[in-house]
């Protein structure tokens, strides 16, 4: 029959009319996704932007401060950093206050850096101090500044302060990297090791953020998913509890062991960025032993600076995730589909997570309180007022920690 002949009969008075099922659920008409755009939009002048701009943030190891001009990218600015022959670090706005010129192609001499241009010269400050084509040097030189932000060296980090000059807090420190063990010191390194990726990982900071507070992601996707990334420990299914700290959200793993013993793993997600994960290696127990700052370049990228205390060099990097017997950059395309990791589950949500489409359940109880946590600190900068984890006080005690992996009978 015809599909008109059988319209036809369908059309017949007392024809037996089919129902047809109609399809639901499809992808069709689906609302346009949104994103929480107030916690993932780190540029200036946005409410994400200005708390991030509260807090100290690392740019660099000191290794990279040198007398060759180094671009760097921090919550979507582009600045210069480099070091004077005089061996102060200095970070600065790219563009020459003369008619800028990139500062990239400066010369970096012993009292700042000299714009190729017309030879302006800015010290660490900004302070111009010579103009050498001006009469006199530049009888105004000291009306004109070039744009820069306060640095400091720590941990092997350079370290740089993007906010309102007079909110300015003391740099902290932090009492699981002071706390240093007889042959042990520190080691930093820039390498994204906590990422699952490659050093500059392609989607928004957040999206690591979150991944923070999941324990429950180690028990598929690094153990039974793609393999035991880590140690059979970690593959146990945990009972997890997750409670607010003054400037953190803490969440803990209870796992019952085969041989009968508890491991109980702490693990916090710190402001502004910190990352405060032991070692899912188990080589050692206690007080975790690194931390990472996750340090967002724009809204869609970010990467891991991290600081701890070895016994021997390289031992940060020998903590990275191998699969197969390579690290992330030997795999082949193939293998990263065959074999995801966290940067794989990260960057699958987008460059930027489309929060709208979540569907959030029980095991994610983490992920909201920590949202909450973070818009609570924007909510108070947008008030006026100091968001957590922000000291003024330049003999403020180390800020102390309750992260570590811990082993009971």
């Amino acid at each position: 029959m015809s599909t008109d002949s059988r319209a036809t009969a369908l059309d017949k008075p007392g024809a037996r009319v089919i129902p047809i099922a109609v399809d639901t659920g499809t992808a069709y008409g689906r609302p346009q996704p949104t994103s929480r755009h107030e916690l993932t939009d780190v540029t200036a002048g946005t409410p994400m932007g200005e708390l991030m701009r509260r807090y100290w943030h690392p740019v660099g190891l000191v290794g990279d401060a040198t007398d060759v001009p180094r671009k760097v990218r921090v919550l979507g600015e582009e600045l210069i950093l480099f070091r004077d022959k005089s061996g102060r670090p200095g970070l600065v706005y790219p563009h020459c206050a003369h008619r800028g010129t990139s500062l990239y192609y400066g010369r970096v001499e012993e009292r700042g850096i000299r714009c190729c241009y017309h030879g302006w010269l800015f010290d660490v400050q900004g302070h111009c101090v010579e103009q050498p084509c001006e009469p006199e040097g530049g009888r105004a030189r000291d009306k004109v500044r070039q744009p820069w932000y306060p640095v400091q060296e720590q941990y092997g980090l350079i370290w740089a302060y993007l906010g309102p000059p007079d909110r300015k807090p003391v740099l902290p420190r932090y009492e699981c990297l002071e706390q240093l063990e007889e042959g042990e010191f520190l080691e930093a390194d820039d390498r994204s090791i906590g990422g699952g990726g490659p050093q500059i990982i392609e989607c928004n900071w957040l999206q690591h953020y979150d991944n923070l507070v999941d324990p429950f992601h180690v028990v598929v996707l690094h153990s039974s998913f793609s393999g035991t990334q880590f140690v059979e420990q970690m593959a146990v299914m945990p009972e997890v509890t997750w409670d607010t700290a003054e400037q953190s959200v803490r969440t803990v793993s209870i796992r019952k062991l085969p041989d009968g013993k508890t491991l109980r793993r702490i693990s916090e997600a710190g402001l502004p960025t910190l990352r405060i994960i032991p070692s899912p290696r188990l080589g050692r127990y206690g007080m975790v032993e690194s931390l990472g700052w996750i340090l967002p370049l724009d809204n869609h990228s970010f990467r891991i600076y991290v600081v701890g205390r070895v016994r021997e060099a390289g031992e940060l990097q020998r903590m990275r995730s191998r699969l197969g017997g390579k690290l992330w950059e030997e795999m082949t395309e193939e293998e990263h589909r065959q074999f995801p990791g966290d940067n794989e589950a990260m960057i699958g949500q987008g460059n930027i997570a489309r929060h709208s489409e979540e569907h959030l359940a029980t095991t994610d109880r983490g992920i909201v309180m920590l949202r909450r946590f973070l818009k609570k600190q924007v909510d108070a900068v947008a008030a006026g007022e100091d968001p957590a984890g922000v000291s003024f006080d330049p003999a403020a005690p180390p800020v102390r920690f309750s992260a570590g992996n811990f082993l009971e009978e």
